[in-house]
């Protein structure tokens, strides 16, 4: 199901914000493409989070928990990732609830551009 608003936590539609991204479109920046991918975790699009992520530290297969729900996207800083750098870092906190139970993932992450595309590697 495709939700109004978008997940990552932007006040816009979904399809006018990351859903464009899902779609297809390159993110101009490496926090958009982190706010593409916690949207992405938020509606399952394994695919997506593959194809997004650097292929020198992509796994082979994903499988995202069914019983995990993203509650929220809190972007706390960043570096570089910008329209005209080729290297960027975006700390987050995603917050989620898994069987009940709320947690919360902290991660400092990696960007590169690959192929013109920024990627995820991985936690700095």
């Amino acid at each position: 199901m495709v939700p109004s608003t978008c997940p990552c936590g932007f006040p816009q539609p979904y399809d006018a914000c990351c859903g464009r991204f899902h779609r297809g479109d390159a993110a101009p920046t490496a926090e958009l493409l982190m706010r593409s991918r916690y949207a992405a975790f938020a509606l399952g699009d394994e695919a997506y989070l593959l194809q997004t992520w650097h292929p020198d530290t992509r796994p082979h297969r994903l499988r995202l928990d069914p019983e995990d729900r993203w509650m929220r996207l809190e972007i706390v800083g960043g570096s570089g990732g910008g329209l005209l750098e080729p290297t960027g870092r975006v700390e987050f906190r995603a917050h989620r609830s898994h069987r009940g139970r709320a947690d919360v993932l902290h991660e400092n992450s990696r960007f590169v551009r690959h192929d013109g595309r920024w990627r995820y590697v991985g936690p700095v």
